[in-house]
């Protein structure tokens, strides 16, 4: 625990706010840059960031990259080569071959968004290396950016940040050399990349990294939901791309409604997935039912993955409230207690669900035409299924 220094923190929304943030400490940087992402898109202003870290590493700088092999199936080849040649280390977590998604041990994806640089400054959040402004699919600018937060931190958390992100460097290199070692062998190296995190206290916020793995963090994030739900006192503000909570994130959300809490859902008006997308409307009635406000964002793509309590407690992070990120994936949440970031956080939020967001009707929503109640379903079947399929149980 450390009380003596204060934490900063900034919040950014969108890759316009993050991406000039991280360049301008690329820049800076003077010995070390720890960088995660799911995705890492080189169009648009995503080739700036790229191009600050060939930079940074021509310096001098120690630049590690990691990727995950699903959401960054491949790396340019002119990048690959730019990156090589300045002594950019750049890895893969679990490249997926063709076919191979469809097994189910492929679906631990690496989904954090983290980075660190020279243990002076992390940042954490659900923005991807990937413009908000450009559609990856349709290969286009889009007319409003897509919805996404992060969060630049200076203080005691830089420091967990910092040694999850090089355990976890470490670990994927002690498997990138399992091809021909000892299986012994890399089990005594495992043992040694130890998982320990620690809460860190500033001066007017308390604040904690919260991971998921399927090591030893499988419940963290759940468990932090589930307790600030459960003492929220007047109001919940939850953004989330995929809202398919488990039964415990559920219960608490209804129970917190009847005791009066205000809560309001920001959820997706424009979907890039359809099952999760149908299957999340499947739920909307029995929370609409309990007084929950469901809001559907307009304007864009939604990609957040935030919440705000009692004006007090935020979350930021990578993690959705689905089957993916709660029970599979590698995700990272910061979470504070700090009055005056959750009341920038809200006061945002506020902002888009008045600027950008469509009520969803409970009356409406329960006359909608029976083919779209159909789909609904059948979704929330299909994502059941994937969820037994798996070998979890979402609870």
């Amino acid at each position: 625990m450390t009380s003596a220094t204060t934490e900063s923190w900034q919040l950014l929304k969108g890759s316009d706010d993050y991406f000039p943030s991280l360049i301008q400490n690329f820049q800076q940087a003077q010995k070390e840059i720890y960088l995660e992402t799911y995705i890492f898109n080189f169009e648009a202003k995503g080739a700036q960031v790229a191009q600050a870290l060939y930079a940074a590493a021509m310096r001098g700088v120690h630049v590690r990259i990691l990727v995950d092999g699903l959401g960054t199936p491949s790396i340019p080849n002119d990048w690959t080569a730019r990156w090589q040649a300045a002594g950019v280390e750049c890895r893969m977590f679990d490249p997926v071959g063709s076919g191979n998604i469809w097994f189910p041990g492929r679906w631990r994806r690496m989904h954090r968004k983290l980075c660190v640089i020279d243990k002076r400054v992390a940042f954490c959040g659900g923005i991807n290396i990937l413009d908000d402004w450009h559609d990856p699919i349709e290969n286009k600018m889009m007319q409003h950016p897509r919805l996404d937060y992060a969060v630049a931190i200076k203080g005691p958390l830089v420091k967990d940040i910092h040694r999850t992100m090089q355990q976890q460097w470490q670990r994927i290199n002690i498997a990138r050399d399992l091809k021909g070692t000892q299986l012994q062998s890399v089990f005594e190296k495992l043992k040694k990349v130890n998982f320990k995190w620690r809460k860190s206290e500033g001066k007017n916020a308390h604040a904690a990294l919260i991971l998921r793995d399927n090591i030893k963090h499988r419940n963290n994030i759940v468990r932090a939901y589930l307790h600030a739900i459960g003492n929220a006192k007047k109001e919940i503000i939850i953004a989330n791309a995929y809202f398919f909570p488990s039964e415990k994130i559920l219960r608490a959300l209804k129970q917190a409604a009847r005791r009066g809490v205000r809560i309001q859902l920001l959820l997706q008006g424009h979907y890039e997935y359809i099952v999760p997308y149908r299957a999340a409307k499947y739920m909307y009635s029995q929370l609409m039912k309990e007084g929950v406000e469901i809001w559907e964002y307009q304007t864009s793509y939604l990609h957040a993955k935030v919440a705000v309590i009692d004006s007090r407690w935020t979350t930021v992070g990578s993690s959705n409230l689905d089957p993916l990120s709660l029970l599979l994936a590698k995700e990272a949440n910061v979470v504070t207690q700090g009055p005056v970031f959750a009341i920038e956080l809200k006061e945002s939020l506020q902002s888009c669900i008045q600027s950008g967001g469509q009520r969803i009707e409970h009356s409406a929503h329960l006359n909608r035409p029976l083919c779209q109640r159909w789909l609904d379903q059948i979704c929330n079947y299909l994502l059941r299924l994937a969820i037994l399929i798996s070998g979890r149980r979402y609870r």
